[in-house]
């Protein structure tokens, strides 16, 4: 793993995820070998990368963390390799509860972070799709941050990045790196996905990265791909296709800095006034 304090590498592993869990961390391991080759520092997947995306198949797939077969995996390739391992989502079980769960491991292999999607995807787009996650999975209710050598960085999971409070509280908290596994579909994608990852990074100026599964047009559901980094300006710095395929992108904290100077937001925010509006639902 190379490092600079100012500068590294990411990686984004937008992987073609099969109906068979050992074949899907094979692939896994393949393409993050992959990417560190290209020398990235920190390597994130996609959302449900070790199971087929639907509710008809997390409680089949899913795992106890750490003990579970896939975050021993993770911890596994991430020592091996030396880097930064975010482990997009997997099924999570917890006694009779299921969540939607990202892990996050370091260089040495040990568990860093263990975050629970927040916002539940439960959506009806009459005509066009109807999905309701939370007829099995429960939500988390923690925001979680990991610390590198390079940043701070703040995990969400696909439709957090829908609500700008948690991108806001990230940035309040001092990551400069926000990465989403995520698996918005053929409707949502091409309508909210970029313009999100824009919104959340110019909003908060920070880089967002948006790493999604490849697309497979035989699914239950079909994703819409486009892995995507955004910079601090809010301008996508580079995106992949529907394909299988890694995304790489040197993340510059320098350059993050300029853009802080030249619009100083941060020291321009009226917290004063912002308390006393509240938020209705």
């Amino acid at each position: 793993m190379e490092m600079s304090s100012r500068k590294f590498t990411l990686a984004l592993v937008q992987m073609l995820v099969g109906t068979n869990k050992a074949e899907n961390l094979k692939k896994a391991e393949h393409l993050i070998e992959k990417a560190v080759s290209k020398k990235a520092a920190v390597v994130a997947l996609g959302e449900c990368f070790n199971s087929p995306y639907g509710t008809p198949n997390f409680a089949q797939y899913a795992e106890k963390v750490p003990e579970g077969e896939t975050v021993r995996f993770l911890s596994e390739v991430a020592k091996k390799h030396g880097i930064y391992l975010i482990g997009g989502s997997i099924p999570e079980v917890e006694g009779s509860k299921l969540y939607n769960t990202c892990t996050v491991h370091g260089p040495d292999g040990s568990l860093l972070a263990k975050y629970r999607k927040i916002h539940l995807f439960d959506i009806n787009v009459p005509g066009r799709i109807v999905f309701k996650e939370s007829d099995i999975f429960n939500a988390g209710n923690q925001l979680v941050t990991f610390e590198t050598p390079f940043c701070k960085i703040g995990l969400g999971i696909c439709y957090d990045i829908r609500f700008a409070e948690l991108a806001q509280l990230y940035s309040a908290k001092g990551c400069n790196l926000l990465i989403y596994p995520g698996a918005f579909n053929l409707t949502t994608g091409p309508a909210h996905w970029e313009l999100l990852a824009r919104s959340r990074a110019v909003d908060n100026q920070v880089y967002v990265a948006t790493v999604s599964i490849a697309r497979n047009e035989n699914a239950h559901y079909v994703a819409w791909g486009n892995s995507t980094v955004t910079n601090p300006w809010g301008e996508v710095v580079k995106k992949l296709d529907h394909n299988e395929d890694i995304l790489l992108v040197d993340i510059d904290l320098d350059y993050l800095d300029e853009v802080r100077q030249q619009i100083p937001i941060k020291i321009q925010r009226r917290d004063d006034v912002y308390s006393g509006v509240q938020s209705k639902h």
